[in-house]
C-alpha cells in the first residue's frame, strides 16, 4: 500500500467523495421551517449519487493497493461513468424539489459539487498516463536451446 501513487486526479475524486458523504449528513431541502435530508427524501437519484461516491473510493483504493496499473485504469473508467451519472442525478435533485420544498439547503449543493469533483478527478486520473509510481516489470530473458 503506497500513498505516493495517488495523483491529482485521485485526490480530486477523493475530495468529491468526501463532499458527497458530508452532503448525506446535511439537510437538502426546507419547507416552512421543516428540514429534509437526503434520507427523508430518499430516491433513485440519491442512490446514484452514493454509487458515484463509492466508485471514487474504489478508484482511490485500487490506486494505492494494486501493484499494476490495470485495476486503477479500469476503476477510473468506471468512476468516470458513475461520476457522470452522479452529476446528472445531483442536477435532477437540485432542480426537482420533493415534498413541496420551498428552498434548497447546503446538502444539495454539496452533493452537486462533490459529484462534479468525482467526475473531474476520475477523468483526470484516466488521462494521466504516468506509470512512474509503479515498479517496472523485469521479466527474465528467454533462453533458446539449439
Amino acid at each position: 500500500m503506497k500513498l505516493t501513487r495517488l495523483r491529482s486526479g485521485e485526490l480530486i475524486a477523493l475530495a468529491g467523495a468526501i463532499l458527497v458523504i458530508v452532503a448525506l449528513t446535511r439537510p437538502w431541502y426546507e419547507n416552512a421551517g421543516v428540514l429534509f435530508s437526503a434520507w427523508s427524501t430518499f430516491g433513485p437519484a440519491v442512490v446514484l449519487i452514493m454509487v458515484a461516491a463509492l466508485s471514487a473510493l474504489v478508484l482511490v483504493l485500487t490506486t494505492i493497493t494494486e501493484r499494476s496499473t490495470a485495476f486503477p485504469v479500469a476503476s477510473a473508467v468506471w468512476s468516470v461513468l458513475f461520476g457522470l451519472i452522479g452529476v446528472i442525478a445531483a442536477i435532477v435533485r437540485v432542480l426537482e424539489r420533493p415534498d413541496s420544498a420551498t428552498s434548497l439547503c447546503a446538502g444539495a449543493w454539496l452533493a452537486l459539487a462533490g459529484t462534479i469533483l468525482i467526475l473531474a478527478g476520475s477523468w483526470q486520473s484516466m488521462r494521466d498516463e504516468r506509470t512512474s509510481a509503479y515498479r517496472r516489470a523485469r521479466p527474465e530473458p528467454r533462453k533458446f536451446s539449439t
